[in-house]
């Protein structure tokens, strides 16, 4: 995270871009199934809240954070079950005051972590600007379902440096996930931003490269499309594998999207 944009500055800025897809919403958007199975626009909302508001504990309050943490049900998916449910019960109106309520205030928190110190977080302490790039992370992936639920085509911005930075920071997860052996080294990613800035990240120095469009490496990395529908290449067979197993985030990879589930992305 070296770059001058402001990570928690785009944050603020990538909330309202998810807002305005919903602004007026009537309760019939809320129930319409996204992607992901089995979750509707309100899953996707009610998750985003619940991810932002263990963001907010995690830098306002770290010990809290970590006695609830130690009580969460140790079964993945029950825990996240357990955290949607009260955003569930909510109508969409109540709902989405609540999620614009808890970003304005996982946003002050952040903002209130002094630069050296590090927050925790499920694995292990992180920065503040890691956590904010994971909460942009989480705002591309599910905010891409609900766009999609809609019909509707996002038009990426330079934002998504930092997530991009985030998935080349994470590169490790999806060998975890598939319980396969890490290279000895990651991957050079060159990339295209969407307004054609030229990004080199990752181990830059790698023999085995990544790239191709930005927001295509998001798309990949957040599993909201196949790799099959995106214009990225791979230079080296560890680059080609990760291709197929890329994921920014711990835990199950999920049933992903299917090829040609959607039309081909294009920075």
């Amino acid at each position: 995270m070296t770059h001058e944009r402001d990570v928690i500055t785009d944050l603020v800025e990538e909330g309202k871009a998810l807002d305005a897809l919903l602004a007026g919403a009537r309760e019939d958007v809320w129930t319409l199934p996204t992607p992901a199975e089995g979750w509707s626009v309100r899953h996707q909302i009610g998750h985003l809240a619940m991810v932002f508001a263990m963001a907010e504990k995690a830098a306002a309050d770290p010990v809290g954070f970590k006695a609830f943490v130690a009580g969460l049900n140790s079964s993945f998916d029950a825990a996240v079950q357990e955290g949607l449910a009260p955003y569930l019960a909510m109508d969409g109106e109540t709902l989405m005051r609540e999620w614009q309520r808890q970003r304005e205030a996982t946003t002050k928190a952040l903002r209130g972590v002094p630069p050296a110190r590090l927050v925790p977080w499920l694995v292990r302490p992180i920065p503040a600007a890691v956590l904010t790039a994971a909460g942009m992370t989480e705002l591309f992936g599910h905010g891409q379902d609900i766009a999609d639920a809609l019909g509707v085509t996002r038009r990426p911005t330079d934002r998504i440096r930092h997530i991009a930075e985030f998935v080349t920071l994470t590169w490790e997860f999806g060998y975890e996930s598939h319980s396969l052996p890490e290279p000895r080294k990651g991957f050079r990613f060159e990339l295209e931003a969407p307004s054609g800035e030229k990004w080199t990240l990752g181990a830059v120095d790698a023999t085995e490269r990544i790239t191709g469009p930005a927001v295509d490496l998001c798309m990949l990395a957040t599993r909201r499309r196949h790799r099959d529908d995106l214009s990225l290449t791979a230079s080296g067979p560890d680059a080609d594998q990760w291709l197929d197993i890329a994921q920014a985030y711990r835990g199950p990879a999920g049933t992903g999207r299917r090829p040609g589930q959607f039309a081909a992305v294009r920075g």
